[in-house]
C-alpha cells in the first residue's frame, strides 16, 4: 500500500475503503498491507478499529494473514475485483477459458421444442421424478442411505454445502493447483484454504491426512477431470482417500464432479467410508455451460441442510430448466453426442500430451479438457505465446503455497493440425528462455 493511503474515519469505512480499492484493481491480488499500527497511524484510527476492520476483511476473502509475512490482499484475486483476463487479438486462438466445444454439445433449441413441462406451483416437489430417475440410472449411487436434490451448477452446491455446515474461519482442505472459482468461493465466505498436492491420481493422502490433523472441517476433491491438472482418481488412491477420510469422521467430505456425463472413465470415489459426505455432478460440461443444473448427492443429514438453505432463498431450481435436462439427458441422439464427445476429447487432449511429449516437454492431462504444464516463467510463457497467435491461461491463477509455476491449455476445441504447432511454439519459446537463463 506504498502508492495508496487510507482516508477512512470508522472500521466499516476502512473495509469499504480497502473492499473498493481491491475491486477497482488499486490494490493488486499478494500486495501488503502495512501492519495494524502503521496503518492506525496512516488513518487516525485506533489500532482496535484497524484490527476490527482487517477481521472483517479476512471474512470477506479479501486479504489473507500469514504469520510473520503479515497481511496481504488475497491470492489469486478475490471475486469480485477486476478480472486479470488476457486480451484475445484478432485472429489469436483462444486455449484458455476450460470451456467445452460447441459443436459437441446437444442442440438446446431442438429439445426446448420437445419439452412440455407442466405448470409448477409453490409448496410441490423441489426434484422432477423423472429427473431423479434419470439420476439413478445414469449416475448410480455412492453408498447406501444417500438423498438428491437439485441445485443451480456444481459450485453452488459446493457453496451451499459449505454455507450450512461450516462457520467463517473454518478450515477447508483443497487440491493445490486447483479450481481457481473454489479458491475465490472460499474466500468469500471467510473459510481458510488448506492446500494438499495433487499428482496424476488426485490428492495425495498422507498430505490430506496432515490437513485433516491441522483441523480442516472439510475436503473438497475432484475425481476425474480435475481442473486445471487433468488428475483422475484410480481405485487405489481412492481407497486411499477413503482410508484416511474414515478417521475424521465429522469432517464433510464433498466431491465435485463437474464434468458429470462427460467423465471419459468410471468415477472412482473416496467417499465410500465417510458419515458426512456429498458428491455434485454437473451437466454444464455436457449439456452446455448455460443450464446451471447440478445434482447433488449425500447423507441424508447433509443434503438436508442444503435443503432448507435453498427454502431461504429461491427454494428450488427452475422445474422448466429440469424438464429441459430430462428432454436432453434423455435422448438417444444425446447419448450419441455425448459418446462422441468423450471420444474427441480425450483425441484432443492425448494429441496435445503426445506432441509436447515428442519435444521432452512434460505435461499432465489424465483426464478431462485441459492439460497442465509446468514451466520455468509463467508470465514469459503466456506472453511468447500470445506474439504467436496463442492465448493460455497463466497457472497463478491455480496455485497456492508453493505449488511450482505452469500454465494451463484448454484441448477441447484444438483442430488437426494445431497441437504440433501450439507444441512447436512452445517448445522454441522454452528453448529460447533456456538460453538467455545460461
Amino acid at each position: 500500500m506504498e502508492h495508496y493511503r487510507i482516508s477512512a474515519r470508522t472500521a466499516a469505512g476502512l473495509v469499504e475503503e480497502v473492499e473498493l480499492a481491491v475491486g477497482e484493481g488499486r490494490l493488486a491480488p499478494g500486495q501488503r498491507l502495512p501492519s495494524v499500527r502503521a496503518l492506525a497511524a496512516q488513518a487516525g484510527l485506533s489500532p482496535s478499529t484497524v484490527a476490527a476492520a482487517l477481521a472483517e476483511l479476512r471474512r470477506r476473502g479479501l486479504v489473507v494473514t500469514d504469520g510473520r509475512r503479515g497481511t496481504r490482499v488475497a491470492t489469486p484475486a478475490p471475486a469480485g475485483s477486476a478480472p486479470a483476463l488476457t486480451a484475445v487479438p484478432e485472429g489469436a486462438r483462444n486455449l484458455s477459458l476450460g470451456n467445452p466445444d460447441p459443436a459437441l454439445l446437444p442442440d438446446i433449441g431442438a429439445a426446448l421444442a420437445k419439452s412440455r413441462p407442466p405448470v409448477h406451483l409453490y409448496g410441490e416437489a423441489p426434484v422432477l421424478p423423472a429427473l431423479e430417475r434419470l439420476a439413478v440410472e445414469q449416475l448410480g449411487t455412492v453408498q447406501a442411505g444417500q438423498e438428491l436434490c437439485v441445485v443451480s451448477g456444481a459450485l453452488e452446491g459446493i457453496e451451499l454445502l459449505l454455507q450450512s455446515s461450516l462457520r467463517p474461519g473454518d478450515r477447508v482442505a483443497v487440491e493445490n493447483p486447483g479450481y481457481a472459482a473454489l479458491f475465490d468461493l472460499l474466500r468469500a465466505n471467510g473459510l481458510r484454504l488448506e492446500p494438499v498436492p495433487v499428482d496424476d491420481r488426485g490428492m495425495l493422502p498422507e498430505a490430506l491426512e496432515a490437513s485433516l490433523r491441522a483441523g480442516a472441517a472439510a475436503a473438497v476433491i475432484t475425481p476425474r477431470g480435475q481442473n486445471p491438472t487433468g488428475a483422475l482418481l484410480d481405485g487405489a488412491r481412492s481407497r486411499g482417500l477413503s482410508e484416511v477420510l474414515a478417521r475424521f469422521p465429522r469432517v464433510l467430505a464433498i466431491e465435485d464432479d463437474h464434468l458429470g456425463m462427460l467423465g471419459e472413465e468410471p468415477r472412482h470415489t473416496a467417499l465410500g467410508a465417510s458419515e458426512r459426505w456429498a458428491v455434485a455432478s454437473s451437466v454444464s460440461k455436457a449439456l452446455g455451460p448455460d443450464l446451471r443444473l447440478a445434482l447433488l448427492r449425500g447423507d441424508p443429514h447433509t443434503v438436508a441442510r442444503v435443503q432448507r438453505r435453498q427454502q431461504c432463498g429461491p427454494g428450488w431450481v427452475s422445474h422448466v430448466l429440469q424438464s429441459l435436462v430430462v428432454t436432453l439427458w434423455g435422448s438417444r441422439a444425446t447419448q450419441r453426442r455425448l459418446a462422441q464427445a468423450r471420444a474427441r476429447y480425450r483425441e484432443r487432449r492425448q494429441g496435445l500430451l503426445e506432441q509436447l511429449d515428442a519435444r521432452g516437454i512434460a505435461a499432465r492431462g489424465a483426464s478431462g479438457l485441459n492439460v497442465w504444464v509446468p514451466v520455468a516463467e509463467e508470465s514469459a510463457v503466456v506472453a511468447g505465446l500470445l506474439s504467436r497467435g496463442w492465448v493460455v491461461a497463466p497457472g497463478a491463477l491455480y496455485r497456492l503455497a508453493s505449488s511450482p509455476p505452469a500454465v494451463r491449455i484448454t484441448t477441447a476445441t484444438l483442430a488437426p493440425g494445431e497441437a504440433d504447432r501450439v507444441a512447436g511454439d512452445l517448445a522454441a519459446i522454452l528453448l529460447a528462455g533456456a538460453s538467455r537463463s545460461g
